[in-house]
């Protein structure tokens, strides 16, 4: 059995292309994974190291530019479908508890790797940057350019702005961001193996409607950093399929 097995899987990967093969490797993802694991790796040496008081001035600048940029995406989009759409998305999201589902695993791997520190921000941690680094058009449009033409250009230059987000927020929130680089890693990784497929589904147009609505939760990030607000934001994360039904309804 061990040798058929072994027989199949050669012959499997002697049918592969070398193209196939740089296809399976979603390379993009696994640059964007690496650069938050070295950024927030910094983080967690820089943390403990600055008093409270410049930690949270720190994070509330940082709160405030999210903010910046959940606005400049958020004005992009038809402005019914943000709202019918965030507003069916919050309705499902609450009923399905997704905010608490996250923070729930985050705390569960917690629960695995630390001693159970009540006053932790593992999960915490893990939830804001797994949103802030998912939710954008350049998680979208990068994999996609990787995927399909080879080309990690965008999907870079984001892994630099992540790399140094995530270390502010492994500064302040501890180890949980580092584990935001696997939600990343298989959401992006998704979306760059199937990038063949998706491209005719995802066009411009779409994907600028659906960057409106991650603007909109990229400003809840922001408000929950910057003045404390208690937005559930991944109960919001249903929104995206009722924008997209909205878009090939309506709008196209």
């Amino acid at each position: 059995m061990i040798n058929e097995f072994a027989h199949f899987c050669t012959s499997f990967c002697g049918c592969l292309t070398k193209e196939d093969m740089k296809k399976t490797m979603v390379i993009g993802a696994t640059i964007n994974a690496l650069a938050i694991l070295a950024g927030g790796s910094i983080g967690l040496l820089l943390k403990g190291r600055a008093s409270d008081r410049v930690s949270q001035g720190i994070m509330k600048a940082l709160g405030l530019c999210i903010v910046i940029i959940g606005i400049r995406g958020g004005l992009g989009g038809d402005v019914m479908l943000i709202v019918v759409s965030l507003a069916l998305g919050a309705l499902v999201g609450e009923l399905v508890g997704i905010d608490d589902l996250l923070q729930n695993f985050g705390q569960w791997v917690q629960a695995k790797f630390s001693k159970g520190d009540e006053k932790s921000t593992f999960a915490e941690g893990f939830v804001t940057a797994s949103l802030l680094f998912c939710v954008g058009a350049m998680a979208v449009v990068g994999s996609i350019d990787s995927g399909l033409r080879d080309d990690q250009s965008v999907i870079i230059t984001k892994s630099i702005i992540d790399a140094m987000t995530s270390v502010i927020l492994a500064s302040t929130f501890g180890a949980g961001v580092l584990l935001s680089a696997f939600m990343v890693f298989v959401y992006q990784g998704i979306i760059e193996f199937f990038a063949g497929n998706l491209q005719h589904v995802l066009t411009a147009s779409l994907i600028a409607q659906i960057s409106a609505v991650g603007g909109v939760m990229i400003l809840g990030l922001g408000a929950n950093i910057a003045f404390g607000a208690k937005i559930k934001v991944a109960n919001l994360l249903p929104s995206f399929v009722f924008a997209g039904l909205y878009y090939f309804i309506i709008i196209a």
